[in-house]
């Protein structure tokens, strides 16, 4: 008798638990005006809650970021490094030693969620050296999961493991809808007696930007921004960078601009998929004990010091995206300037479940008592952007005048990636300074350090003035940072009143070589 008494009780407990749900698109910047055609977004997310204005990635590219994502973790503790199977993407070792413990196989085994993922998971994820479509990551009660990376029509999907294939009819098979379908009927036929969390990635507005037959004519007058760093020589900057056509083509520009007008018109299906999502909410009675997080893998430029198109680069063009999220307890209409980055998401949906997040190996801190508002909340003032350069081991063979080891390269022969591009960054944003600081692992040991406050579009490398003091502690943190785990990765910044230096220390083995930098030698 007890028993039944007590059981429905506990039913209605775990059912008052708050739902999430993780809206990740592909590609999405925010300092270009990214988030401009999401009209519906902007009213049933940011003004309904929080939107934070400095979210960052630690790593500007698809699957590295997404890991972070996924694990909590800084890429040099995910060992996720490229889009590649080799370089851990989706591979054999990422199924056996990380995805065990990501944030969705924690909320489902010990927290007692329903889980639904739909949508790109990572770019290799399908691979038939990893498993196929056949292998269902640990965590996923439902599971429809892209074949490969972002696609719009003539895809598969792995339904629960089981491969499904899509042509390219746009009523039946256009992606993005697809995932609302899906995410709609998840919220339909789930069960009732379980709190739930759903992660919705959708290919847009990744290319090849193939827009819905109703939203190809949109935004015909838009082109991409002529901000102050669009098609100038990236001077003082890294030799990837320098090597940029300046200025750019006419068929450079031309095509830079039909691509970001293209991206804006995908989106408009992302915005109908979060009202339709949101309204779904409302009718089944959930809304209110649902959060809600909207966020991008990574940023993008066009034409930033005469780059014409992609991401990976260490500027805030690539390594800011949006933030938004509203749910129980966030009050309307709010902005927040704290730094946060995708290694917060994981920590922040399990603390949201109850999880205690000291069992955790996470490096990422938990967004909760910024979204609650609370007061004299203690904060980061650094993370730690890495990123490994990709090329080729011959001549790319659109550009083979710059020689082996550069890729991604456009006919006039601009190249946006090598393997020397390959960087780590301190991104700090204090009350006393909004700085970046980052050393290439090259020949050179080049540095780059940006005063955001003076210089917001990074235009002005300051390495070579800037106070050698300054540049020391920097070194040292950024050394400190890529050898963290865990809570040394929450440590205090350098502009923090806990700081300690230790000059000295620069010379020890902390498992990266230090630099002594001399602002003369740079």
């Amino acid at each position: 008798a007890a028993l039944l008494v007590l059981s429905p009780a506990g039913a209605a407990r775990q059912a008052r638990r708050p739902n999430v749900v993780l809206i990740l698109t592909d590609d999405q910047d925010v300092c270009l005006g990214g988030m401009t055609p999401l009209k519906k977004t902007n009213a049933l997310i940011a003004q309904m809650g929080i939107t934070f204005l400095n979210a960052y990635v630690p790593s500007a590219l698809c699957c590295p970021s997404r890991a972070s994502i996924l694990t909590g973790k800084y890429p040099h503790n995910h060992h996720v490094v490229n889009n590649t199977l080799e370089g851990n993407c989706s591979s054999r070792l990422w199924q056996k030693i990380q995805e065990p413990y990501t944030f969705p196989a924690l909320l489902k085994t010990m927290c007692g969620y329903q889980t639904f993922f739909a949508g790109k998971y990572l770019n290799e994820y399908g691979a038939e050296d990893a498993g196929g479509v056949g292998h269902v990551p640990p965590g996923w009660s439902f599971w429809y999961a892209l074949e490969k990376n972002s696609k719009y029509y003539n895809y598969t999907l792995s339904v629960n493991g089981k491969a499904r294939r899509h042509g390219e009819n746009y009523s039946v098979d256009y992606l993005t809808d697809v995932l609302a379908n899906m995410s709609l009927d998840f919220l339909e036929y789930k069960s009732n007696f379980e709190p739930f969390f759903m992660m919705i990635s959708t290919p847009a507005p990744h290319s090849p930007w193939t827009a819905a037959p109703q939203y190809t004519k949109s935004f015909q007058n838009v082109s991409a921004p002529r901000n102050s760093n669009f098609n100038i020589h990236g001077k003082n900057k890294h030799w990837l960078i320098r090597q940029a056509k300046t200025p750019m083509t006419n068929s450079s520009i031309q095509f830079l601009d039909d691509a970001y007008r293209k991206r804006w018109q995908t989106l408009l299906s992302v915005d109908d998929l979060i009202e339709k999502l949101v309204k779904k909410l409302e009718v089944n009675g959930e809304l209110d004990n649902t959060y809600i997080f909207y966020t991008s893998d990574n940023g993008f430029h066009t034409g930033q010091f005469s780059l014409p198109i992609d991401k990976r680069q260490l500027y805030e063009f690539d390594i800011k995206v949006p933030l938004l999220v509203r749910g129980p307890g966030i009050k309307p209409n709010q902005t927040n300037k704290m730094l946060v980055a995708n290694i917060d998401l994981g920590p922040t949906i399990l603390d949201i479940a109850g999880y205690d997040l000291n069992k955790t190996q996470m490096d990422g801190m938990s967004l909760l008592p910024l979204l609650r508002g609370d007061k004299n909340v203690t904060w980061r003032s650094d993370f730690l952007v890495e990123y490994q350069g990709e090329g080729y081991n011959g001549s790319d063979p659109t550009c083979p005048g710059l020689g082996p080891g550069v890729t991604h390269c456009f006919p006039d022969c601009v190249c946006e990636d090598s393997y020397n591009n390959t960087y780590a960054c301190v991104r700090t944003l204090s009350a006393s300074w909004d700085l970046q600081y980052c050393e290439f692992d090259d020949r050179e040991v080049f540095v780059e350090v940006y005063n955001l406050t003076a210089d917001p579009h990074q235009i002005n490398n300051i390495a070579k003035t800037i106070d050698q003091e300054i540049l020391e502690k920097m070194n040292y943190r950024l050394m400190m940072l890529q050898s963290c785990s865990g809570a040394t990765c929450r440590t205090p910044g350098v502009f923090d009143p806990g700081y300690r230096f230790d000059p000295r220390l620069m010379f020890s083995n902390h498992g990266v070589r230090a630099r002594r930098f001399s602002a003369q030698s740079l």
